[in-house]
């Protein structure tokens, strides 16, 4: 596995070699030139022959509709009060509804997760989960580490494998067996749609019936634009009916500037095959050694590590010692509308999150705790995986303590209001004009 800081050149000379940058035209030459922000942006035109928004919405299948009903249906819990939309909310791009780091469940409600949520939202165009991706455009190619898969650790193939995980699991919906989950489908509402949908034996078999749960959820984030609406302004940029504001402008360089953001090493801001819209992750893992956090009744045992790709949830990698710590890059799309961050929602704002980003390794006591007066840093994980930290990816990693910040506050601001832009609602159709208004 070579380093990061390596292995984004190539990526990105690969995304210009391809065609992709194209879509951004002055805004991506800005992040490349000085000074940051021409005057006047020079007009373009539009971006649509280059990206593939979606068309309008078609009506929903039947799976689908099944699949919405399932996905809101609470009495599929062990509690009867929670349902796939209680931590997956619709008014909250589907991530979590409020600021706890990790949501709580259980049979009583009471129960506490040990990984933040995370939004469902772009998630379609995930690949099959490997230990060893080849970044595809590229020539000369060299292995760039695991990538792709579902959940913070990649452990299950498929939406539907992804979706039918919370029925089982003790700390959220609560169910002992699969059975369980049938039975109370057949016992619904929508019991005889079930059958219309899955053939009318489909209960005689339970492990059928709870596959077909999944699948008809799948159906439904796959089909419905919530999911993959691509409303934000960004992507009215993209396709013309929008300009950025000298300070997203500034944002945006910043977000690509290999020297000062380096964001679009992890978050690709370039469209994919086929003009697909940018989706702002690369599907790969990194260690960012996040400080523990003390807000999750979990670790309150100090024997207790949440190790990500090598356990202990996922058992298949626990060998690899090499992977432990490392967790999937989530897509940015939407990531200021959240109030809890990382796999373990160790911090509530995106400026917090920022600041660990440029000042972890640079001012490493305002992030992790003293023990007997020595500082104990990357202390969500035990110490002889702590080397498995990235520490090679300037401007953020890497950097002598008392150094100088490679973004200022001033930055900062800059880059969260780049970020704002990726939020959906600004428009109603994709990459479509600002909603009741012209541009």
């Amino acid at each position: 596995m070579i380093p990061c800081f390596i292995r984004t050149a190539a990526r990105h000379a690969a995304s210009l070699l391809a065609g992709a940058f194209a879509v951004s035209l002055a805004y991506a030459q800005a992040s490349q030139t000085l000074p940051v922000v021409p005057a006047p942006v020079p007009p373009r035109p539009s971006l649509q022959k280059w990206i593939k928004y979606p068309a309008a919405p078609k009506p929903l299948s039947p799976q689908a509709m099944l699949g919405k009903q399932i996905f809101f249906d609470a009495t599929l819990s062990g509690s009867g009060k929670m349902s796939c939309a209680s931590c997956h909310s619709p008014e909250h791009a589907y991530g979590p509804p409020n600021g706890l780091a990790v949501q709580l469940g259980g049979p009583d409600l009471k129960r506490s997760g040990v990984r933040a949520v995370p939004s469902l939202r772009y998630m379609a165009y995930t690949p099959h989960f490997t230990t060893d991706y080849f970044f595809p455009s590229s020539e000369n190619s060299e292995d760039e580490g695991p990538a792709g898969g579902f959940l913070r650790d990649g452990s299950v193939a498929s939406l539907h494998e992804q979706a039918a995980h919370p029925m089982l699991d003790p700390n959220e919906m609560a169910n002992t067996t699969r059975a369980e989950v049938a039975g109370k489908v057949r016992r619904s509402a929508y019991a005889a749609t079930f059958r219309q949908v899955f053939g009318e034996g489909v209960f005689d078999d339970p492990n059928k019936a709870f596959d077909s749960v999944g699948l008809a959820i799948e159906a439904f984030e796959t089909e419905d634009m919530s999911f993959h609406p691509y409303t934000s302004k960004f992507d009215a940029v993209m396709s013309g009916h929008a300009d950025f504001t000298p300070q997203e402008l500034r944002g945006y360089a910043l977000y690509n500037d290999p020297m000062r953001g380096n964001c679009a090493k992890c978050h690709f801001d370039q469209p994919g095959p086929d003009g697909r819209p940018a989706q702002f992750t690369d599907y790969q893992y990194i260690a960012l050694g996040v400080p523990r956090n003390p807000e999750i009744p979990a670790n309150r045992d100090p024997r207790y590590f949440d190790m990500g790709l090598c356990g202990p949830y996922r058992k298949d990698l626990a060998k690899q010692t090499n992977l432990c710590g490392l967790f999937k890059d989530p897509t940015l799309r939407n990531v200021t509308t959240r109030h809890v961050f990382f796999h373990n929602g160790r911090f509530h704002s995106i400026e917090d999150v920022l600041h660990f980003y440029f000042e972890r390794d640079i001012h490493p006591e305002k992030s992790y705790p003293r023990r007997n007066g020595k500082l104990v840093v990357y202390d969500d994980l035990p110490p002889a995986y702590r080397d498995d930290v990235d520490r090679l990816d300037p401007p953020f990693f890497g950097q002598r303590p008392g150094r100088k910040p490679a973004l200022s506050e001033a930055d900062i601001r800059d880059l969260v209001a780049f970020l704002k832009t990726l939020n959906d609602g600004y428009s109603d159709s994709p990459g479509g004009q600002k909603a009741g208004g012209a541009h």
